[in-house]
């Protein structure tokens, strides 16, 4: 029952950031589109995929295969689908900045969000090719086969929180950017999505816990 409630909140403040996110980004921005010739509405999609594609899809396949009772080969199947469809927006995502950087004749990979989320994307894509490695290698050496998923599930955990870290940089970057005065509703609601999203990863990880600890009982 506690997973289960740690689990309900982590999906609540999971859609809550996405709605926060979309009202921020097309009611007071631009919209979102990716091949349009506004820049910012080119730019916009890269909140939007790396949130909503690769933060909130990769905190799914985390509660997918800990708390989500079944098969633990479909548990895995599923864990990993999730995390190659999150890599896929993700890519869009990162491409879309790229992007918006070109048509504005802007420096790349400059400041700290963008350190922390070309690292963690990349460390990310590495976790996610030695995962279907492990998985699919037939009979691993008993030590292995006991380390790897140790190591598997601590760095998966720690990558999801320094995506959580790049998404929270990137808004106080873009807040910075703006020059929103702390009176403004826009300003407010930017700080209303980045504890939306950090209170996701909260909630995702003590669901992740206390799973381990009833499974342990």
């Amino acid at each position: 029952m506690r997973s289960y409630s740690t689990t309900v909140l982590a999906q609540l403040f999971g859609f809550l950031a996405i709605i926060l996110l979309l009202v921020w980004l097309l009611h007071y921005r631009e919209g979102i589109e990716y091949d349009s010739e506004d820049a910012l509405r080119v730019f916009n999609v890269h909140p939007f995929l790396m949130f909503c594609g690769f933060i909130f899809l990769a905190g799914q396949a985390i509660l997918a295969y800990q708390t989500v009772p079944g098969d633990h080969q479909t548990q895995k199947m599923v864990h990993m689908t999730l995390h190659f469809i999150a890599i896929i927006l993700g890519i869009v995502g990162i491409c879309a900045v790229f992007k918006f950087h070109n048509m504005v004749n802007l420096v790349n990979v400059y400041s700290l969000h963008s350190w922390i989320g070309i690292g963690t994307f990349c460390l990310f894509g590495l976790q996610w090719l030695f995962g279907l490695v492990f998985m699919l290698q037939r009979s691993p050496q008993s030590r292995a086969a006991a380390v790897a998923p140790i190591w598997h599930i601590s760095g998966g955990r720690a990558l999801f929180y320094m995506a959580i870290a790049a998404a929270l940089t990137g808004l106080m970057e873009r807040y910075t950017m703006l020059r929103l005065q702390p009176h403004q509703s826009e300003s407010h609601l930017i700080n209303f999505t980045g504890l939306a999203i950090l209170l996701f990863g909260v909630f995702v990880e003590m669901s992740v816990g206390l799973a381990h600890i009833l499974n342990a009982e």
